[in-house]
Formats: C-alpha cells, structure tokens, sequence
C-alpha cells in the first residue's frame, strides 16, 4: 500500500473469526515520518575485527559488517550498540551510504515486522520446499556464534553445538532464513540473543557498574553519567512492564510480542521488574526452548551472548 496509507486497527487474529481488521506494522512509522520500507541485517552484526574477543566486543572503535561465516559482534551495552548503529550511515562509512539512510541498531517493532512477513505466503511458510514442523525458521546452534549457520531443524535439545550448515545448503541451510531461502534473513532463531532497542521505562540498570551505558538515574538513586540517549525514533518506549497496557495502555499490535507468545512451542521470558527494561530477542544457540519468537528482557548490560543487528530506514 501506499505510505501515505496508514490502518491502525488492532489487526488480531481469531481462528474462529478470521482477520477482523489490518494494521501497518510499527515498524513503518519512524519518528514523524511514514516509510516505504526498511532494510534489515541478513545476518547478526559483525565488526571489522570478528577475530577480537566476543566478536568485537563493547566499543565504537570498530566498523559494523554483515557478513556470514564469521563471530558476530558480541557484549556490547545498549547505548554503545545504539551508537554503532548509527555510524552505519556516516559520511566515509565502509558501504558508501553517505548520510542518505537513516542507519540504527533494530527496535523491537523492527524484529515484528520479520517475524510477520516470515509467517506470510512472502516467508518461510509460504514457501512450499517445506512442510509441517519444518516450517519454522531453523536454529543456529553454533556456541562460536559464526553467523548464517543452521542446525537443520527448528530445534532440537540435542548438545552437538556447532555450525552443522552454512547458509548457503539448499534446505538445511537455507531453512534457517526466514524465507526458507538464500534470499531470506538469518540468525533470528539461535545464534546470540540479539538486543533490541526497546525500553519499558528510562532506569539504567541495576547499578551504575552493571547498566546500560545511558546517563540517567540508576535504582540505587545515584545518577550514572553516560552517553546521551538518542532520538525517541531510535527506540520503542513501553509504558508498563505488562504486554496488554504497555502501549500508551494498549496492547504493543504488530511487535511480536503478546499476540505471537509461543508460537512454535517457543519460550518467552518477561521479567516484570525496572531492573531488566531492555528488550531481548532470538534466543542463543545453546538453548533449544528460545527461538525466532521468543523474547525476553535485560539490564542492557555487557554479556557475551548478546549480539545485535542493523536497520536502514527508506523514507
């Protein structure tokens, strides 16, 4: 549809009812402006020294890649990773972007989007080299974090980790995108939990020595002077902790959170606490039950099996 067209129904879906009304995803408003579309990271973020510990590890000093067959770019706080993000879309960036797209670290409503058109005749379910339980995006076990690897299957509570596929084997490997394809996206199942840009209220974290990396009040009452947050644009802000109210007091539609909790059997985990107010997704590849629709939520601290990815904005 056009940009210009915008349906701000709740757009739930009732098996016994059908589709009762639509709604553009979130992800399309960006700040004051209405999208045409957005480009999503293939793979999870890599940095231009994959061989560094953790990927890369918390720092802006290092160019974002997205690239497959290598460490993705790990333990890195929110606000650092925000920033990263952003250096995407600077002037002398290593894909000549200029300042022409709007570079940023993915917001939750963002990850949404994905995980719809994967469930549409567009996405891996549409797609007819797949049936049954193989219709759910395949898992990265790989405890390296080598992106665009794929177990070959959705999940299994098997230990063999490791990078059984790489994304380019028909089927095995490609059914780990969200197209069943080489053309789809990898890595949202498995992998490292990918931290996404979106808040619940502005505290810091649990202390100033294990937080975010935002300036702000932190719960001990002591004020953490850190880097500025960025534009609201950048962020999905939640009201409440609870998923039916945390939308200005409605349900959070088109995000992939409430309305799609434990689709395939996948876990969620929702701490109800200002102690963990980022929003967390994918899950990792040593656990089987966290997968492309589980979430779950941190301190947005520094941790080594927390990665992330990035998104270019089309006005």
């Amino acid at each position: 549809i056009s940009k210009s067209e915008k349906d701000t129904g709740s757009a739930q879906y009732k098996v016994a009812e059908g589709v009762s009304n639509f709604r553009t995803p979130d992800a399309f408003t960006f700040g004051s402006d209405e999208l045409s579309g957005i480009w999503v990271g293939k793979f999870e973020t890599s940095s231009s020294s994959p061989a560094a510990e953790d990927g890369g590890g918390n720092t802006t000093e290092l160019d974002a890649m997205i690239k497959p067959n290598v460490t993705s770019w790990r333990a890195i706080q929110v606000a650092v990773l925000g920033e990263i993000g952003r250096n995407v879309g600077k002037n002398n960036n290593r894909y000549g972007f200029g300042n022409t797209l709007d570079s940023h670290a993915m917001k939750n409503s963002e990850w949404g989007a994905v995980a719809y058109l994967s469930q549409s005749k567009y996405g891996k379910l549409g797609n007819r080299g797949y049936s049954g339980a193989s219709k759910e995006i395949y898992q990265n076990k790989s405890d390296q974090y080598i992106t665009g690897c794929s177990y070959g299957a959705p999940s299994n509570a098997n230990t063999d980790y490791g990078c059984q596929y790489t994304y380019d084997e028909a089927i095995s490997g490609t059914g780990a995108s969200t197209t069943g394809t080489i053309y789809g996206i990898y890595d949202m199942s498995g992998g490292a939990w990918e931290q996404v840009m979106a808040n619940h209220n502005r505290v810091v974290g649990e202390s100033i020595l294990y937080n975010s990396g935002y300036s702000g009040q932190a719960m001990n009452n002591e004020t953490v002077n850190g880097k500025d947050w960025l534009d609201d644009k950048y962020y999905d802000f939640y009201t409440t902790t609870d998923l039916m109210t945390g939308c200005n007091g409605k349900p959070c539609y088109s995000q992939a959170l409430f309305e799609t909790s434990k689709w395939y059997n996948n876990g969620v985990q929702w701490l109800d606490t200002a102690a963990y107010p980022w929003v967390m997704r994918g899950g990792f590849a040593k656990n089987s039950d966290y997968r492309f629709f589980s979430y779950g939520t941190t301190a947005g601290n520094v941790y080594m099996a927390y990665a992330f990815r990035v998104v270019l904005a089309m006005a």
